[in-house]
């Protein structure tokens, strides 16, 4: 199977020759095709021949009609099946250019969907289904859906996407046998939710040439998880899974369990998936699959012993008591170290001697945290890794930044439990 060609959306704020560095960024990065639609921008402030050197060019209708220089530029032309009353629209496009699409406004069944595309299309025309998805269970139906429309227009002119918040790992699974992957250049814009990251689904392909046999995906699932590590190190295919902190991490899991090997599991989801698992762990970070089921590990505890023996203090506070901190009480006894757990209403003075700050970044730190000299290890990474060692420095400690060792000897572990899937 012919890989999907992967499309990057022009931003709206990029304009001009801003336009064409964009292109030319993702060219160098592994998009095979830009898309500019028209509710994004006005027909004058982009250059469509100049962006269609640089990649094939999607040009995409979307409320406001299709400027002619674009067709005339495009590669393809994307058009939808219905207008906005729900009648059959214009697939008007030139020989060999349609991109006949449509995006559902719900869950649809297969039988629903097909329904759909009874129209008569040009022999050589793409077809892209689009559903949103609010429950990840449905990932079974688009699968279906995608190979009912294969069978019908053939596997070099399908696309199913599903959209929202889960719907992620759906469009990873889907892109196995779709002609096009909508995926995100990365930053704070996306053009649809649920996109994967450029950079992590041109990973995912080179990584899964190396094998004759396509092994099972495996995953990391948390909440702003853009700066994790383990989809560059970890074996392919691996998904970054950005769940929002109140998503349905338990109706994902079971949903995905056919199709994927194992889970990395970050903050918040160690204690919600301990839970729903069975595990007698009070969090875990590690989901296996054994056979029907999901077995949980909790392999921080390998970073949590990394961290303590470098701080090397036979008392520490640590701030926060989610998923890191039931690891670091695993191993604290041990090694002979007395752990001080600390919750917000605990902190009333500056804190000395040495800690483990455990809050995520994106959890604010209590007004009045202070430190007198402490010496306080940084367990995230990256830039999120960073903000907090300024935080630490801001409020009077010195960082000891052991996110990189913490991370590296857990994920040693995983890699050894995920081998044993089965």
């Amino acid at each position: 199977m012919t890989p999907a060609r992967r499309v990057v959306t022009l931003p709206p704020t990029l304009l001009g020759e801003d336009a064409v560095r964009f292109a030319r960024d993702g060219q160098r990065r592994g998009a095979d095709v830009l898309e500019i639609r028209t509710d994004l921008h006005a027909p004058d402030a982009i250059s469509p021949e100049a962006l269609a050197a640089v990649l094939p060019l999607l040009v995409s209708e979307r409320g406001n009609p299709l400027p002619a220089p674009w067709v005339a530029a495009a590669w393809r032309v994307d058009r939808d099946l219905m207008d906005a009353s729900g009648q059959q629209a214009s697939l008007a496009a030139p020989p060999g250019k349609l991109l006949a699409s449509h995006h559902a406004s719900r869950q649809l069944s297969t039988e629903e969907a097909l329904l759909l595309w009874e129209r008569e299309l040009p022999a050589d025309a793409l077809v892209k289904h689009v559903e949103p998805m609010t429950d990840p269970a449905h990932l079974v139906t688009l699968l279906e859906t995608q190979r009912r429309m294969v069978e019908r227009f053939g596997a070099t002119r399908v696309t199913v996407l599903g959209m929202g918040a889960v719907a992620l790992p759906t469009r990873a699974l889907l892109a196995r046998n779709n002609v096009l992957d909508y995926v995100a250049a990365g930053g704070a814009w996306v053009a649809a939710p649920g996109q994967r990251l450029l950079d992590d689904a041109v990973r995912a392909l080179r990584g899964a040439d190396q094998y004759t046999v396509a092994p099972p995906r495996l995953g990391i699932l948390g909440t702003s998880i853009v700066h994790s590590r383990s989809p560059r190190i970890h074996r392919q295919p691996f998904d970054r899974i950005d769940l929002p902190e109140d998503g349905p991490v338990e109706a994902v899991v079971d949903a995905l369990l056919p199709h994927y090997g194992g889970f990395a599991v970050t903050s918040p989801f160690k204690l919600r998936l301990a839970k729903h698992t069975g595990s007698s762990l009070d969090a875990i970070n590690t989901l296996v699959r054994r056979g029907g089921r999901w077995e949980a590990f909790n392999t921080d505890t390998f970073g949590a012993r990394t961290v303590l023996e470098r701080l090397g203090a036979r008392e520490v506070f640590v701030l926060g008591d989610g998923g890191a901190t039931s690891a670091l009480r695993s191993v604290a006894a041990e090694l002979s170290c007395d752990l001080r757990v600390l919750r917000r209403a605990d902190i009333q003075a500056p804190l000395t001697g040495a800690g483990v700050w455990t809050w995520p970044d994106r959890v604010p730190a209590p007004d009045d945290l202070r430190f007198d000299g402490a010496r306080v290890a940084v367990i995230a990474y990256g830039a999120p890794g960073r903000r907090i060692a300024a935080e630490i420095v801001r409020r009077g400690g010195t960082p000891v930044l052991l996110g990189a060792a913490w991370f590296v000897a857990q994920a040693r572990r995983q890699r050894q439990l995920w081998e044993s899937a089965t």
